[in-house]
C-alpha cells in the first residue's frame, strides 16, 4: 500500500469501483451512485419507506400518508417559522415539506444504510483519518475519522410552488466550521433516495465545483448556477460538506422522500448525543455492528465524563 493509499483508505475505494465516485467528489463536489452498485436490494428500500411513512402518521398525530399521494390530511405547522437558509423570504407561504428523525432508531433497514460499505467508502474519502496522534498499531493506517452527526432524518416532500425559495435554499453543511477549510470535509452526508429523483419532482440541487470556493453562499441571485440531482429510485448521492445544495420544488403530486444519514469528522460536535440516546437501542442490529459502534463513537476518547489518563503511584519516598 502507497502512503497516498495509507493515507485516505483509498484501498476500499479500488475494491469497490469506486474510482469514478472519488474522482467526482473531488472535482464536482457531489456523486451519484446508481442502486445496482451499492448493494441494496428494493425490498430494503421498501422497508425503510414503510417505517418513515408510518412514524410521520405517528408524530402527527394520525395524518395518513403514501409514496402517490402525499399526505392526505390538513396539517397546521407552527406559526413563526423562520428560514435558516439564505435569500429565503421570512414570510414564507405554508410548507410543503417536513422531516422526521432520529431514523435508525426506526428499523434495521435504515441501520443497514447507515453501515453501507459503498457509502462508508466514500465518506471516509472526503472525511479522511485521524491524524498522526491517533492510537494505532505500527504499520497500520491512522484510524477512520468519520462518525454519525445523528440518527439520520427523512426529507419528506410534496407539492408546492415555493419550496426553498427563488434562491433554491442554497447553503453548505459546514458553514458552522472556522474557516479557513481545506481538502477534508467537516460535515458531509449520504443520502438515500427513496423515491425517483426529478427536477419536476423536487429533486436536491447542487453548484459543481463550489466546494473548492472555501465560502458559503450568499443567497443572492446563485440559483442559476444549481443542476439538479436526477437519479432512479434505490440511488445513493454523496456531497462534501462545502457543497452549495439546496431543492428545487415540487410541481408534481405524490411524495419526494429521502433518507439522509449526516456525518461529521470526529472533531466536529455531532448535532445529536448518540452514545446517549442511542445507548439502550438496538444499535447493533444491522449489518455491521462493530461499524455501527464506531460511527456512534462509543468507544471515543472524547468527550470524556473522567479523565482517562492514569495517574502515578506514589511508591516511596526519595527525600534524604
Amino acid at each position: 500500500m502507497s502512503e497516498i493509499e495509507n493515507l485516505w483508505h483509498t484501498n476500499d475505494i479500488t475494491k469497490l469501483g469506486l474510482e469514478q465516485h472519488a474522482f467526482q467528489l473531488d472535482d464536482a463536489g457531489l456523486t451519484i451512485v446508481p442502486p445496482e452498485k451499492t448493494g441494496v436490494p428494493s425490498e430494503k428500500i421498501d422497508r425503510a419507506v414503510d417505517a418513515i411513512l408510518a412514524r410521520f402518521t405517528e408524530v402527527t398525530g394520525g395524518c395518513p400518508i403514501s409514496i402517490e399521494e402525499g399526505p392526505m390530511g390538513e396539517l397546521e405547522f407552527a406559526q413563526g417559522r423562520k428560514s435558516r437558509f439564505p435569500g429565503m423570504e421570512d414570510n414564507q407561504p405554508k410548507p410543503t415539506q417536513t422531516t422526521v428523525g432520529q431514523l435508525i432508531k426506526l428499523d434495521r433497514s435504515i441501520r443497514d444504510l447507515a453501515v453501507n460499505p459503498v457509502a462508508n467508502a466514500l465518506i471516509d474519502y472526503i472525511v479522511g483519518p485521524e491524524g498522526n496522534n491517533a492510537p494505532q498499531e505500527p504499520g497500520e493506517p491512522p484510524p477512520k475519522a468519520r462518525r454519525l452527526s445523528n440518527g439520520g432524518t427523512a426529507f419528506i416532500k410534496w407539492q408546492g410552488e415555493y419550496g426553498y425559495g427563488a434562491n433554491l435554499g442554497l447553503h453548505c453543511d459546514q458553514n458552522g466550521s472556522a474557516m479557513p477549510w481545506g481538502r477534508n470535509s467537516l460535515a458531509c452526508n449520504a443520502m438515500w433516495c427513496l423515491t425517483e429523483y426529478s427536477k419536476e419532482g423536487g429533486a436536491l440541487c447542487y453548484v459543481p465545483g463550489s466546494h473548492k470556493s472555501m465560502k458559503v453562499p450568499t443567497g443572492a441571485n446563485e440559483a442559476h448556477l444549481a443542476v439538479p440531482v436526477e437519479a432512479p429510485r434505490g440511488s445513493l448521492v454523496v456531497w462534501h460538506g462545502a457543497t452549495w445544495h439546496g431543492a428545487f420544488p415540487k410541481q408534481t403530486p405524490g411524495l419526494r422522500l429521502n433518507a439522509t444519514l449526516y456525518y461529521r469528522h470526529l472533531m466536529v460536535m455531532s448535532q445529536e448525543n448518540l452514545r446517549i440516546t442511542m445507548e439502550d437501542e438496538p444499535w447493533d442490529d444491522c449489518g455491521n455492528p462493530e461499524l455501527m459502534r464506531d460511527l456512534i463513537g462509543f468507544d471515543d476518547r472524547f468527550p470524556y465524563s473522567k479523565p482517562g489518563r492514569k495517574w502515578p503511584k506514589f511508591v516511596g519516598s526519595n527525600v534524604k
